[in-house]
């Protein structure tokens, strides 16, 4: 497992019970998290008396009970700043477990001793691009969603990084990488996030286990002849990490060379010691 344990402003404080306590700067939050199935003792007194807590609806959904939380306030991570905001569907604009995968990525890119260009798919809100282009890489960003484009651009402004080479794409993410290689625009290192689920601009529905390797397989038309590295993260639950590293060594190792290695991400529990498990990441590497 690699985990996230560098955090000085965010601390996962305890999990118990579908929930998990969280410190966010000087806001502590009570979120659901449906790995948490064990029921250990809720000793820690945020429990009792949160900032926010998120809460499910019995017809699905659910809403923020916020009287104490800001509209939105900063987090740091080693030099990086960004934006929190509690949104529906109980998130909060950062996924604090892929800070274990910005330092990779810095490294490797702080490594490479020459140009790195990144193209950052399903980028979100822009954790991600603000850490690669902290490291020195320029980077194009994409995301199908306007709202998230723009708080990534307010992410790279807090991070005193929009002055670099950066482009923000407003864009269905299959359909902009069809376009890039007609282009004949090349990347040296692909960030990927993709949904478990989703629709795209014509309806299509998309589903990451009927269309993962196929994505995959797009992207690598866009690599340069020297790539640096892939990295593809999944929250979809049951897909084995193994899984995503057979597909990474079927189609980048068996065109460029290298190897991939595929872990869960993870949160170090402070009441515990233990570590939440948050999702997982192949990274590939040439």
């Amino acid at each position: 497992m690699w985990i996230a344990d560098c955090w000085k402003e965010y601390e996962l404080l305890d999990a118990s019970r579908g929930e998990r306590l969280e410190r966010w700067g000087d806001k502590i939050l009570v979120r659901p998290d449906p790995q948490v199935i064990w029921d250990t003792p809720r000793r820690h007194s945020g429990w009792k008396n949160p900032d926010g807590r998120y809460e499910r609806s019995s017809s699905g959904g659910g809403s923020w009970e916020k009287s104490r939380l800001p509209e939105a306030w900063d987090i740091h991570y080693r030099d990086l700043t960004f934006h929190v905001k509690p949104m529906n569907f109980k998130h909060t604009g950062i996924f604090p477990e892929q800070a274990a995968n910005w330092d990779w990525a810095a490294e490797k890119i702080r490594d490479a001793g020459r140009p790195v260009s990144v193209l950052n798919l399903f980028a979100y809100t822009g954790a991600a691009t603000v850490a690669a282009l902290h490291a020195g890489a320029s980077v194009c960003h994409v995301d199908a969603a306007k709202g998230m484009v723009d708080w990534g651009k307010d992410n790279a402004a807090a991070s005193a990084v929009a002055d670099r080479s950066v482009r923000w794409i407003v864009d269905d993410c299959s359909k902009f990488v069809e376009r890039e290689i007609r282009r004949g625009r090349r990347y040296d290192a692909i960030i990927m996030d993709p949904p478990s689920y989703g629709r795209g601009p014509k309806g299509e529905i998309w589903r990451l286990e009927d269309n993962l390797w196929g994505f995959v397989q797009l992207c690598s038309q866009v690599l340069s002849d020297n790539p640096l590295f892939v990295m593809i993260n999944s929250y979809t639950t049951g897909l084995a990490p193994s899984t995503v590293r057979y597909i990474a060594e079927s189609i980048l190792s068996e065109r460029f060379g290298g190897h991939a290695d595929a872990q869960e991400l993870g949160l170090p529990v402070t009441a515990t010691g233990m570590a939440l498990p948050c999702g997982a990441t192949c990274r590939w590497e040439h």
